[in-house]
């Protein structure tokens, strides 16, 4: 009798662990990151948009959170990517232009990403879509961090680095063979697209690849339902040029770029859906924001970014400001919004402090935003005393503190005060003389103290 009571103390507890470690390991959240090209602040339902129907995301800001206020990183691709990737303002890591094909150079992989902290927890990680931080062998997303790509490895308009390592099985298009893929000879829009390391097609045929990118990200939440996985899904859409599926184009109010972003939607509600039929979405943290602010010298193949101004390429709020929505069911309060200053930069240590992940050993510049997106009240922004700062290439332009933005360019020294001005059109430098002088010092202090401490600059490189 002792012995089967032995034996049933010991299965009980047996299950008893089965069942903890079970737990344990479901309670650190699946990440998903939907990060889309050039989408301005007003592009999306939510978020003001006249001609441009969103249901989906709109859907997820009532079941989430919406941020008025979120920045990112940089006002143009590579950078912003490299700020969300490091939880660093780029040019601490050596990227603070954009990145171009067949030039040496890109991220460094010495630098910690999100994809090579999860993997220490041992995460699945994908990146699906636009890379743009390197398209050289050791700089391609599965050098840092990610099991799989899937994607274009630069902007939409570029053209191809002849030296690209080749699939045997490389779909040719438009008349391209080998030989003219490996001329070194500009073809503007004529883009690779890649599967790990090599090119699989040649061009891309951009009129499918939201659709395709998709369905590789639906397999891979399919294939990873069981594990932990970080899903980065950075579209190629709506950089020009423009492209939609048949399912799609001509059907927006706002013409192709309306089409793109309504293609983009769809997209977020595939993988909402998904989330939810593999039972995941009360485990999955969900993000969707743009990289900068809108190319409006596109004129209507460019977006919006009313009621702010400015634009792509610059640090005018339109360019750094974009929309952001966060959903976690069950553990953001639904029909959330925000105001507090936070920026793509946040995003790693976010990350980390869910995870349980250890912060990367070299110094980063976000802050864990969880506080907030949890919706604990009278939380404070983690930039309101420190500043959030813009930089354009190498030079720092601008500083938000609170409600006021100091922005110099050379002589040129303006104030404002965004909470009663968002659209920065009154100047008031001349009469808080004092605020501009401080902020003036924090702009300063904070990049004397980047340019101590920024690496990789080794890994610079211009068009």
């Amino acid at each position: 009798m002792q012995k089967l009571i032995f034996i049933l103390l010991f299965i009980t507890a047996s299950f008893s662990t089965k069942a903890v470690f079970a737990q344990a390991k479901n309670s650190k959240p699946n990440i998903v990151i939907v990060f889309t090209d050039d989408q301005g602040y007003q592009d999306v339902g939510v978020f003001g948009s006249p001609l441009i129907s969103t249901p989906n995301l709109d859907n997820m800001a009532k079941n989430g959170i919406k941020f008025t206020d979120f920045y990112s990183a940089s006002s143009v691709c590579s950078p912003s990517r490299a700020a969300l990737l490091t939880g660093s303002y780029p040019n601490r890591v050596g990227v603070p232009e954009v990145l171009w094909p067949n030039l040496p150079g890109g991220l460094s992989n010495a630098e910690t990403t999100i994809a090579n902290m999860l993997k220490t927890q041992n995460y699945a990680t994908a990146c699906i879509g636009k890379w743009h931080l390197g398209d050289e062998q050791e700089y391609l997303p599965i050098s840092q961090g990610f099991d799989m790509y899937y994607g274009i490895p630069f902007s939409n308009d570029m053209s191809v680095n002849p030296k690209s390592k080749i699939s045997k099985n490389i779909v040719f298009r438009e008349g391209m063979t080998l030989d003219s893929l490996r001329e070194k000879k500009w073809r503007g829009s004529r883009v690779p697209l890649f599967e790990q390391d090599e090119v699989i097609e040649y061009p891309v045929n951009q009129s499918t690849i939201t659709q395709r990118y998709t369905e590789q990200a639906i397999h891979f939440i399919k294939e990873n339902k069981n594990e932990r996985f970080f899903l980065y899904l950075a579209h190629s859409m709506p950089h020009v040029p423009l492209y939609a599926s048949a399912s799609f184009k001509g059907k927006s109010k706002r013409g192709l770029y309306g089409d793109a972003i309504e293609e983009i939607d769809w997209s977020v509600g595939e993988i909402l859906r998904t989330l939810k039929e593999q039972g995941l979405d009360e485990n999955t943290l969900v993000i969707f924001t743009s990289d900068n602010g809108p190319w409006t010298s596109r004129g209507e193949h460019g977006g919006s970014a009313l009621p702010l101004r400015g634009h792509k390429n610059e640090t005018f709020e339109g360019g750094f400001r974009v929309p952001m929505i966060a959903q976690w069911n069950g553990k953001i309060k639904p029909a959330s919004v925000s105001d507090k200053v936070i920026s793509t930069i946040d995003v790693l240590p976010t990350v980390a402090y869910l995870t349980g992940a250890d912060l990367p050993e070299k110094k980063i510049d976000g802050k864990n935003i969880w506080p907030i997106l949890s919706g604990k009240q009278n939380k404070k922004s983690p930039h309101k005393k420190e500043g959030f700062f813009y930089y354009k290439d190498f030079n720092l332009e601008a500083v938000r503190q609170g409600d006021w933005k100091l922005r110099i360019i050379e002589d040129d020294v303006a104030l404002y005060n965004l909470k009663d001005d968002i659209s920065e059109q009154h100047n008031l430098a001349a009469t808080y003389p004092i605020k501009v002088k401080k902020l003036k010092k924090l702009m300063l202090d904070f990049d004397e103290e980047l340019q101590q401490n920024k690496r990789n600059q080794q890994h610079l490189r211009s068009k």
